[in-house]
């Protein structure tokens, strides 16, 4: 089996209305295309199936934009003008119209409503969304453990091993699952920043790990045990708001980073 994910790009005009005549003269960056001030979002949908043996086509992304636009898109749009829109209720309204043209095929949606900040949602699991949000911390850390020698710290963990530390941009992506009220609600996007910041980001921005912070003292703060000690962190902190952390992604640079899912 395999997963085929499919990305449209698209605007809604302030009004709320979505121009399905547009010209269709970039569609990488978005169509239809805002004419003014709107909102652009982008839509991915993800679906599982078999290929077939003779096409290697497990389903034809033309039939994944034409389910979208015909269907999801136009419920976005009536939604989104609307002041202070049920999330979840929008979310499930788009995959129940999807799940029938995409011949059952449909596995997730996810909608992202900016560069940082999405919500998704499996069939398999229609009475929640995942929200995931993004976060940047600044920390220095020095990489070393203590029952090994001074020439093995060094050629363990190379130049990371400089005595005065190094430091790095983390960026830090969290993922909580959240239950769908009987209002079609979820948990808001600035209750959640608002536990990462107090439990994450005041604990170890612009600190040095291994010298300012607790969880660290004794803990070599590789990127793997950076992942594991913010979810362990964060996941009690969810506890009251009736969410789930899902995951956690730490990125050391653009090129190296860590999911951690409690397991």
């Amino acid at each position: 089996m395999v997963e085929l994910t499919r990305t449209m790009r698209f605007g809604i005009e302030a009004d709320g209305s979505l121009r399905s005549d547009a010209p269709r003269a970039n569609t990488y960056a978005a169509w239809p295309a805002l004419r003014g001030l709107g909102r652009y979002y982008e839509l991915h949908l993800t679906c599982r199936g078999e290929p077939d043996p003779i096409t290697g086509y497990f389903l034809n992304i033309t039939e994944m934009d034409r389910a979208a636009r015909a269907s999801a898109l136009p419920t976005l749009a009536e939604v989104a003008a609307e002041n202070d829109p049920p999330l979840g209720a929008l979310l499930q309204r788009m995959t129940n119209a999807l799940r029938g043209p995409l011949h059952g095929s449909l596995h997730r949606i996810t909608l992202q409503l900016t560069p940082t900040y999405g919500l998704a949602m499996e069939t398999n699991d229609m009475n929640s969304v995942l929200l995931s949000q993004r976060f940047s911390f600044s920390a220095a850390h020095r990489l070393h453990v203590d029952s090994l020698s001074a020439e093995q710290n060094r050629e363990v963990f190379g130049k990371c091993n400089n005595p005065a530390g190094h430091g790095h941009n983390y960026e830090l992506r969290v993922t909580v699952a959240s239950p769908v009220g009987q209002s079609g609600r979820i948990l808001l996007l600035d209750e959640m920043e608002q536990i990462v910041q107090q439990t994450v980001i005041e604990r170890f921005d612009h600190k040095h790990l291994n010298l300012d912070t607790e969880e660290f003292e004794h803990l070599n703060p590789s990127v793997e045990n950076i992942a594991i000690v913010i979810y362990e962190l964060l996941a009690p902190a969810f506890d009251p708001m009736g969410a789930q952390l899902d995951e956690v992604t730490v990125w050391e640079t653009a090129k190296t980073s860590c999911t951690y899912r409690g397991e």
